[in-house]
């Protein structure tokens, strides 16, 4: 059985066959892979050795002493946080052997093409077509939208309609799409803060071969439930030491500029922080659960937690700033590789932080997901639930 001391060797051997002076980070990462070291519960051969989640911290600890390069997690979050472990739950060998690997070392960024104009909080219903070929492929037709980073993605996770005349959730299939192939078009959208981190996405007769295909026709719903709840899980779940997220630049700003304190503020401050902290030491538990299983429903309580959290803090940072806190660094229209809340100013965070209760699942949806599969409460009346995709008014 692998344990820390092993674990500890694996990562010393690591270390002495690819010296980090002269080795180059992409070839280190992909030694790092190989050795079982990238995520140390995959299987083996698949950047795993099957050993508790809990112990990746252990080899982390010694790369990151060592001074070793990571694979810049925060590029590639839909990839890894969302896209591999519903790869690795529903995918083929020949699927796990030719997109893990690329994808935890960096090389390949994915992103998520589910929501669309009309299918968003519902996504069940959404409209993008996939129909199979006499050839076997699938030719794609639609339209998504709020995709993060598809401007930067090589592969994308996605859901079509295959059957529209089956109820909306039982119709639905999941693919892995290629975002170079010819059909797919990338459009910015531009958003509250001036930059353009979403995007929507034009799908026109785009083929994708049915070796592109997670899981069984008509399965979809159900293998985009494993990556919805890693998706809230890695939104709401996130690993950070006290006082990291939105909490600490406000809190430094409180410490460093004491002009600028009032008794309210201080109440509220003190509040807050202590909720970040609630918040933190929760999700830290969730990940300790994770370990004997799959994310569940639980995930959506810390994604409501963090959107509300977010929110609250950013503005009470502009509040706490008074007139520096109207001003906005840079309204330049970008597209950027991923959201850098601590890195802007405060005005930026408070405009970005209206998103987080849209991204990833409205908080309304969530609150529903808490009612009915955490708290057990009774569903809300469905009718469309029996109901022919095809036949559902529009």
């Amino acid at each position: 059985m692998t344990d820390a001391v092993e674990l500890k060797r694996r990562t010393a051997e690591l270390l002495a066959a690819h010296p980090l002076a002269t080795t180059d980070r992409l070839d280190f990462l992909k030694a790092r892979f190989d050795a079982g070291l990238a995520w140390v519960h995959y299987p083996e051969g698949l950047g795993g050795l099957n050993a508790p989640r809990s112990l990746q911290a252990v080899v982390d600890a010694e790369l990151e002493a060592a001074g070793a390069p990571d694979n810049d997690a925060k590029r590639n979050g839909i990839g890894l946080g969302m896209a591999a472990p519903t790869i690795l739950k529903y995918g083929t060998d020949e699927q796990k052997q030719r997109y893990l690997r690329p994808l935890w070392i960096g090389e390949e960024v994915w992103c998520q093409l589910f929501s669309e104009p009309g299918a968003g909080s519902d996504l069940a219903a959404l409209g993008t077509r996939a129909v199979r070929q006499d050839d076997g492929d699938w030719v794609v037709n639609g339209q998504k939208v709020w995709t993060s980073g598809a401007h930067n993605s090589r592969w994308a996770i996605l859901i079509a309609r295959t059957d529209p005349d089956v109820p909306k959730h039982a119709g639905i299939t999941y693919f892995l799409c290629d975002m170079t192939d010819p059909g797919v078009d990338v459009r910015p959208l531009r958003q509250i803060t001036g930059e353009a981190e979403f995007n929507e996405v034009f799908l026109t007769d785009v083929r994708i071969p049915d070796s592109r295909r997670l899981g069984e026709i008509g399965d979809g719903w159900r293998v985009a439930q494993t990556t919805l709840n890693n998706e809230r899980v890695a939104i709401g779940g996130m690993r950070l030491p006290r006082e990291g997220g939105m909490i600490g630049p406000v809190a430094k700003t409180w410490r460093e500029r004491p002009e600028l304190r009032d008794h309210d503020l201080h109440q509220r401050l003190l509040k807050l922080w202590v909720e970040s902290e609630v918040a933190r030491l929760t999700a830290e538990r969730l990940r300790q659960q994770l370990v004997a299983g799959q994310p569940g429903p639980e995930g959506a309580g810390m994604k409501l937690a963090f959107a509300r959290l977010n929110q609250e803090i950013s503005g009470l940072e502009v509040e706490l700033r008074g007139e520096e806190g109207l001003l906005y660094d840079d309204w330049t229209m970008r597209r950027p590789e991923l959201v850098d809340f601590v890195g802007r100013d405060a005005g930026y965070r408070y405009l970005r932080a209206k998103g987080n209760s849209i991204e990833g699942g409205t908080s309304e949806v969530l609150l529903n997901i808490v009612a009915e599969r955490v708290l057990g409460l009774p569903s809300e009346p469905r009718t469309d639930k029996d109901v022919a995709w095809k036949d559902l008014a529009r």
